[in-house]
Formats: structure tokens, C-alpha cells, sequence
């Protein structure tokens, strides 16, 4: 019976499934060694422990290492039902405050190693995270494609940590009661990239999609991620890939802030910095403990893999 101990939190409503420091002995001299040994040695109890019967696609994972990195408190690697993630900016607003409530950090600037680089955090009094996001840049402008049932589709290929089609055109009424319309049109987007053979760069897959309302005072998003579910958040390396491209068309200045809501009603407050080939972006929020947990993973259990 293998027993695997984790805290989960919730950023904005979106889960984080933190697996707690040696419990998944990932190997590797860096992180990104350790991602590719999660996949190799680990992916079996990498998929049970967010599909179901313990999870379900809207959970993110994040396994704990030791740092490879002198003033890293520690390493993570991110995971989701169908495998891991470069980054992702709820998820790490999630890892701070599981920190926090370990007793492993107090208020002030932490550091994680990533396998797309360290990720600066900036922890409050009141428990507010401040993520420094990995360098964020637009890569192809104005992207169209033809979508059945929709008709042109206009986007942008940006990357804030992973790879983004942010639709720019149309615009779309975005509620929690359309989460369902919302996903099937997201993932008819996608599928048409697909065939469309629209990549990031070097042909860095493109597994989130991401749709927004129409202009208002404050914008709301809705995000396709990997596996199918919708980020109840409103995505960190979504809001950083929509910010490089708003700084690069000049509208939005360095260090003016930024409201992002997400299908919930939550927010994030992002602005960024430029930096050479995009821009550095910070992106602002709060995560909440809702539970510790063990684990068991039975070995003649034939679903101990998850669905």
C-alpha cells in the first residue's frame, strides 16, 4: 500500500494539490530532469492523484523537491491529469501558501525552482502573494482561423509560462452558467489549431486557449486548460501571456496595473516590466488551505492509476 501525503488549497477556486517533499523521490540534477523523470518513473501515480476517484481535471498538481538553485526554498514541478506543466501561476500562489502554513516561509520574497526557471514570490502579512512570472512574450500576432460554427477566429500565440491562443476576436458573454458552451467553443479553437498546424515556438504545443468578454472597465476571461477542464482562476500564465501582448501594442504600460477576473468572479492584479524579447510580469493573488491528506494507492486496485 503506497501512501502519498499532500495539502491542497485553492487560488481564486482553482485547486492546487501540493505532494509534499520526498513522498515522490523525482531524480535529476535540474528541474526540468525531474519533470522528465516524473514522466518516466512516476506517471502512473502522477495521473491518479488528480483524476478520478481521488481528483478530477480541474486539479493541478505540484510535486516538492529539494532546490537546485542556492537561494530556492525549494524545487517544484507541476502536473495535470494528462501531465506536467512548465509553470503555472495559481498553482505557485497555491505552493506559497502551503509553505506558509508548513512553517517553511514567512512574509517576504521566496524562490522556487521551475523547469522553466526560477519563480520569484513576494508572500504579505495578510497572506496576498505577488508572483514574478518567467520572461512573457508574444509570438505570433493576429493569428485567424476558420472555426465551424463560429466563423473567423482571431488570436494571438503568447507564452507566460505555458503556451497560449489568446482570442482577441470575437468577443464572448463569459459566466459561470456557460462554462459548458464556453468549453466546447474553447476546445473547437483548439482542435482547429491543431489541424491548422499553429504552434508555439519550436512547435511548442499550444494547450490552453483562452476567450474573453466584451470590453468593459474590468475584462473577464475564460481559460481552456489541458485535459479539457476551465481554470476557475483567472490563470496566471494566462493573464501573463494577455499582458505581453497588451505591453507590446502599447496598451499597457510598464508597472500600470491590471484587472483580470476570471468565469468565477475572482481576480488577479498584474502589471509588468519590460525585459529583452518581452516582458517580466507580476501577477497578484490569494490561495486557501482546505485540506491535509493522505493518499493510499493499493496495488490491486486496478483503477489506482485514476480514470
Amino acid at each position: 500500500m503506497k501512501r502519498i501525503r499532500v495539502i491542497d488549497s485553492h487560488t481564486g477556486g482553482e485547486p492546487t494539490r501540493v505532494v509534499l517533499e520526498g513522498e515522490i523521490p523525482l531524480q535529476g540534477a535540474t528541474m526540468a530532469e525531474r519533470r522528465d523523470d516524473l514522466v518516466a518513473r512516476f506517471d502512473g501515480v502522477r495521473a491518479g492523484l488528480v483524476r478520478e476517484p481521488r481528483g478530477a481535471d480541474v486539479w493541478v498538481g505540484a510535486i516538492l523537491t529539494p532546490p537546485v538553485s542556492a537561494e530556492a526554498v525549494c524545487g517544484v514541478v507541476f502536473f495535470t491529469t494528462v501531465g506536467p506543466l512548465g509553470m503555472c501561476g495559481h498553482g505557485t500562489i497555491g505552493i506559497v501558501e502551503t509553505l506558509r502554513h508548513l512553517g517553511r516561509v514567512s512574509p517576504g520574497v521566496i524562490t522556487l525552482d521551475t523547469p522553466v526557471g526560477q519563480v520569484r514570490a513576494l508572500l504579505h502579512e495578510d497572506g496576498r502573494v505577488e508572483v514574478s512570472n518567467v520572461k512573457s512574450y508574444r509570438y505570433r500576432k493576429d493569428v485567424e482561423v476558420d472555426v465551424e460554427g463560429i466563423g473567423k477566429v482571431v488570436g494571438d500565440v503568447s507564452w507566460g509560462g505555458n503556451w497560449f491562443f489568446i482570442v482577441k476576436e470575437p468577443r464572448f458573454e463569459i459566466s459561470l452558467s456557460r462554462a459548458k458552451d464556453l468549453t466546447d467553443i474553447s476546445t473547437q479553437i483548439q482542435a482547429e489549431l491543431n489541424r491548422a498546424g499553429i504552434t508555439g515556438k519550436d512547435q511548442g504545443v499550444i494547450d490552453h486557449v483562452e476567450l474573453f468578454s466584451p470590453d468593459s472597465d474590468v475584462s473577464t476571461n475564460f481559460v481552456l486548460c489541458p485535459g479539457g477542464s476551465y481554470d476557475r482562476s483567472p490563470c496566471g500564465t494566462g493573464t501573463s501571456a494577455k499582458l505581453a501582448g497588451l505591453y507590446a501594442d502599447c496598451k499597457l504600460a510598464a508597472g500600470e496595473p491590471y484587472i483580470q477576473k476570471s468565469v468565477t468572479g475572482s481576480e488577479f492584479i498584474g502589471s509588468v516590466q519590460p525585459c529583452e524579447g518581452g516582458v517580466l510580469p507580476t501577477i497578484a493573488g490569494r490561495a486557501y488551505i482546505t485540506a491535509e491528506s493522505t493518499y493510499l494507492f493499493s496495488e490491486d486496485d486496478p483503477l489506482r492509476n485514476g480514470l
